[in-house]
């Protein structure tokens, strides 16, 4: 008769079934294992954490939540951004700070009616870190205010932007000088301690804040903006009203442009900007 049963011909699919399962699984188990073996890429990259004040905001409204976030503050020891309420010497930073576990400082040039760069200066030191640090700026300000005037002399033709270089080689050259002076340009420092030592460097005399920062892990990946000596109510865009009739230093109420250095692997380690611009920077 015709009518055989067809168990064979679903015995061998059932079996080609099971080997194709089987091949599949071996494939999984090998990727899964080449995956284990490869290195776990870094998902922090290209996040960064910001800790200060913003374009905008109050100052007496930050200074409020630093200090009540100090206050409360009951983490293990973590970094945190000092801000002093005045620009001091590398000497002075070195008093108000000492005994305290210190990364960086921040600085600037506070000419009247100008725009001075902000930098981070890796201090591990105080105040040897801090002189080296300045000494560094100073060469690179240099370099910057020939470029400027390199740039004028070719823009003999348009008086407009000759005024601009010569004005940008003024600044770098007012600021080569005061910083290898060692000038009073020091107005916070990034440092690292526990709650209580925190909390007792909030009280220091020249101290104006301390914004606890637990969250930073890498200060490679941080960025800080604590608020200029001079800025008392609201944190201002940057202005320059040009060149100052007066020859020292003195208060600037605008902010500039903040220069974010790597974390300090090495004492007297500067960062800043490449080549100069000579329009406003923020």
């Amino acid at each position: 008769m015709s009518d055989d049963p067809a168990p064979p011909r679903r015995s061998r699919s059932a079996a080609l079934t099971w080997l194709a399962l089987a091949c599949a699984l071996v494939v999984l188990v090998v990727a899964v294992a080449q995956r284990r073996d490869r290195p776990v890429s870094d998902r922090t990259v290209g996040e960064v954490t910001r800790v200060g004040v913003t374009d905008g905001a109050s100052i007496p409204a930050y200074l409020r939540a630093a200090g009540d976030e100090l206050a409360r503050l009951d983490a293990p020891d973590g970094y945190a951004l000092v801000s002093f309420g005045d620009y001091l010497t590398p000497a002075r930073a070195a008093a108000a700070l000492d005994g305290t576990r210190v990364s960086a400082v921040v600085a600037r040039v506070p000419l009247p009616g100008r725009q001075t760069e902000i930098v981070r200066i890796a201090a591990l030191r105080l105040p040897q870190d801090v002189v080296a640090g300045m000494t560094g700026v100073a060469t690179r300000k240099d370099r910057e205010a020939a470029d400027y005037r390199s740039r004028a002399a070719a823009a003999a033709a348009d008086p407009e932007l000759r005024r601009a270089y010569d004005s940008g080689a003024e600044v770098a050259a007012r600021e080569a000088e005061a910083y290898r002076a060692g000038c009073a340009c020091v107005y916070a420092a990034v440092v690292g301690a526990a709650p209580d030592a925190l909390r007792a460097l909030a009280g220091r005399p020249g101290v104006r804040v301390v914004d606890p920062a637990p969250e930073v892990t890498r200060l490679d990946r941080t960025v800080f903006t604590p608020p200029l000596p001079e800025q008392r109510d609201v944190v201002r865009p940057p202005a320059d009203t040009g060149p100052a009739e007066a020859g020292g230093m003195g208060d600037s109420s605008e902010a500039a442009r903040t220069v974010s250095g790597p974390s300090p692997t090495a004492p007297a380690s500067v960062t800043g900007s490449g080549a100069p611009n000579p329009a406003p920077t923020s």
